[in-house]
């Protein structure tokens, strides 16, 4: 059994990771961090653990190292990994590190956590780069046709409000987003940067949040070297992820409601230009809170330890009514 750390498990991710983790058969997690719930059960804050007698505590990056854990979750904003990863690289650099935050995802000496494409790098790594939600759905969509693009592709992207953390803003504020749509940046979004590094080529995202809680839907326009056809780019994607359970293909246009509580990504809507048929749109959604963050964690940890990527995960959960 891996004994696993949780840090910064107070977060709308750590609510969706320590279930999956407390019922995973090859996890255990002996610590979860909270400074603001320490010393409160777990189960009182987390649905899905019933039995477990986890309690908060604040663990500091020198208590970090001396648990020496099998696998460390660092669920933190931007910003705040460094101290933890600093302390396990002195005293304990066997243990397996999944950064949930942005910190590491352009760093070369750590692994990018997107099964889909680099399950042969995460096999076995020990430092992970969770990937951000809109990036997960966003390089799932263009991979493909990354040998096909021409230009620069356009990404439309609306995000329930759990994506903007539980720290008050207006991009969290029901009451703002009653009846409206924000824009989270025009230009330069850090996950716009996260895919143009990790696919090799700009895009452009447009990311917006919106007044339901969870959930992300990415409209996707991009110009191909050559024509295509509705029929044949469907083919394509389902031969590209038929060996990729939490990646389903579908020909109608997905809905964001059918992802809610789901692992999977659903990539539809495939559509062709009549008056250039090398121009081409697809939707993706996903739920932001699991295959955008937790789900992926759990996948990222399963090959770091030579598990098949999908162990502990049941595709069945959140079924759309």
């Amino acid at each position: 059994m891996n004994r696993v750390v949780v840090i910064g498990a107070r977060g709308y991710t750590g609510a969706e990771l320590l279930p999956l983790l407390y019922r995973h058969p090859d996890f255990q997690i002996i610590a979860v961090s909270s400074s603001s719930a320490s010393g409160q059960m777990v189960s009182a804050h987390v649905p899905g653990l019933a039995g477990s007698d986890l309690v908060f505590s604040e663990i500091r990056p020198a208590a970090l190292a001396k648990l020496r854990p099998d696998a460390c979750v660092l669920a933190l904003p931007n910003g705040l990994a460094s101290a933890y990863v600093d302390a396990l690289d002195d005293s304990s650099p066997s243990t397996v590190v999944v950064d949930l935050s942005a910190d590491h995802r352009f760093d070369a000496d750590w692994a990018y956590g997107q099964p889909e494409r680099f399950a042969n790098q995460l096999s076995g790594a020990g430092r992970i780069a969770n990937p951000g939600c809109y990036a997960t759905g966003a390089q799932l969509a263009l991979a493909p046709l990354l040998d096909s693009l021409v230009g620069t592709p356009a990404i439309f992207g609306v995000s329930g409000y759990s994506g903007a953390g539980k720290t008050p803003s207006p991009k969290n504020d029901p009451e703002v987003l009653k009846d409206n749509l924000l824009p989270y940046a025009l230009v330069d979004h850090i996950h716009e940067q996260e895919v143009s590094h990790h696919i090799g080529r700009d895009v452009r995202l447009m990311p917006h949040v919106a007044p339901f809680f969870r959930g992300i839907t990415l409209s996707v326009a991009a110009e191909l070297r050559k024509a295509t056809t509705e029929k044949a780019l469907m083919a394509r994607f389902r031969e590209y992820y038929s060996g990729f359970p939490l990646v389903e293909v579908r020909e109608a246009i997905p809905d964001v409601r059918q992802v809610r509580g789901r692992h999977q990504v659903l990539l539809g809507g495939f559509a062709v230009s009549e008056n250039n048929p090398c121009r081409i749109g697809l939707v993706a959604v996903l739920d932001n809170l699991l295959k955008g963050a937790a789900t992926q964690a759990v996948q990222n940890l399963n090959l770091a330890f030579g598990l098949d990527a999908m162990k502990g995960l049941d595709i069945r959960l959140g079924e759309p009514s």
